[in-house]
């Protein structure tokens, strides 16, 4: 720093060398001793704010060389249940158990569902064998009995036509009865009787035919496929298809019933993943809780136990206030309290004897950092 110029009090002058020397006044001498302690306070001032501004350089280098390089800081975190993580976070954690009870009233319906479409499946399977023997029974009695029937028609048929052959010769006694009556040899009653013979005659020939051409049906059913046959076979057929149809029904049910009961283990899963989460701890509990987050090159110091020191001036004069108590495996991002960078890491929690120390910008983990 440059010396101001200092002004030299004019000395006694000299007109002739043989004229005597004058003595300063006091007004001058106390000018004179102003003037220097003034001069040296500006000096001292002047070196002092130096060696201060030298000594501010120099510990906030040391500052930023020291949590440039020391791998045991974490910075306190207020949580709380109010913020935008905490809500968001109770938010999805409600909708994730809504879903859960959604999802087992959708499996119990599937499982209801299934148990009434197996009885089904078993009830219609106990049924085909019964129809199977049914349909092998009549098919079996129509071989037996459709030759048999188809012989009986036959015998009908010329029954039949030997009664017509007698019809034939009754209408000319029908005659012979009329003339007889009326030629007087007979009663009325006589020819009354004789003529109800005939039409009982008739009528026995008429209902013969008629059983003829029933019986002519019942060997068509027995000796051929019939509609009946087809009505048989077409039940067997619908019968198949609901065993079908339940099959592909139940195959579908209990994949939906398993992908349902999968999503529900692997909600719970979640849900107990979440539980572990600071966000949950903090909303959950009425005492206030304490957490730090820590970067990940400082993640060999965090560990259930280690010991937290807090610093006065961020660095000296360390106290013991607590422990680790839990470390939370979820990745976070913070600002360097030192540096006002983004930075990664996860949060852990404290158990403080020093609640004061949850308002500190930094924390050290394990040990205290400079040993003092």
């Amino acid at each position: 720093m440059a010396t101001p110029p200092v002004d030299v009090p004019p000395g006694p002058k000299v007109s002739e060398p043989a004229a005597t020397v004058q003595k300063p006044s006091a007004a001058e001498r106390l000018h004179s001793l102003h003037y220097r302690v003034v001069l040296t306070l500006y000096r001292v001032f002047a070196i002092a704010v130096l060696y201060l501004v030298l000594i501010g350089i120099l510990a906030y280098a040391w500052m930023m060389g020291f949590y440039a390089v020391n791998a045991s800081w974490a910075a306190p975190v207020i949580l709380s249940a109010s913020d935008e993580k905490s809500l968001d976070f109770r938010e999805k954690l409600v909708t994730s158990q809504q879903s859960i009870e959604d999802l087992k009233v959708d499996t119990k319906k599937l499982g209801e569902g299934l148990a009434e479409m197996r009885e089904h499946r078993a009830a219609l399977l106990a049924l085909a064998p019964q129809l199977r023997s049914a349909i092998a029974r009549e098919t079996a009695h129509d071989q037996t009995t459709g030759p048999e029937l188809a012989q009986l028609d036959r015998q009908k048929l010329a029954d039949n036509a030997k009664t017509q052959q007698i019809l034939e010769q009754l209408k000319e006694l029908e005659a012979n009865i009329h003339r007889d009556l009326a030629a007087g040899l007979i009663t009325k009653g006589d020819a009354a009787q004789q003529l109800s013979a005939l039409n009982q005659a008739r009528d026995a020939y008429t209902d013969s035919r008629i059983a003829e051409v029933l019986l002519t049906d019942n060997v068509l059913n027995k000796t051929t496929t019939g509609t009946d046959t087809l009505n048989v076979l077409e039940k067997q057929t619908e019968l198949q298809s609901q065993v079908a149809q339940l099959d592909i029904a139940i195959s579908v049910a209990e994949k939906q019933f398993y992908e349902e009961s999968r999503q529900i283990d692997r909600l719970r899963e979640a849900i107990a993943t979440a539980k572990q989460s600071p966000y949950y701890l903090n909303a959950s509990h009425d005492q206030t809780l304490y957490f730090a987050f820590v970067p990940y090159d400082n993640q060999a110091q965090a560990a259930v136990g280690a010991s937290i020191y807090d610093c006065y001036l961020n660095m000296v004069l360390c106290r013991h206030v607590g422990t680790v108590k839990a470390i939370f495996p979820g990745e976070e991002q913070a600002t360097h309290p030192i540096f006002k960078t983004q930075i990664r890491g996860f949060l852990i929690q404290m158990d403080l004897d020093h609640a004061e120390s949850a308002r500190s910008k930094t924390v050290f983990l394990g040990r205290k950092p400079v040993l003092f």
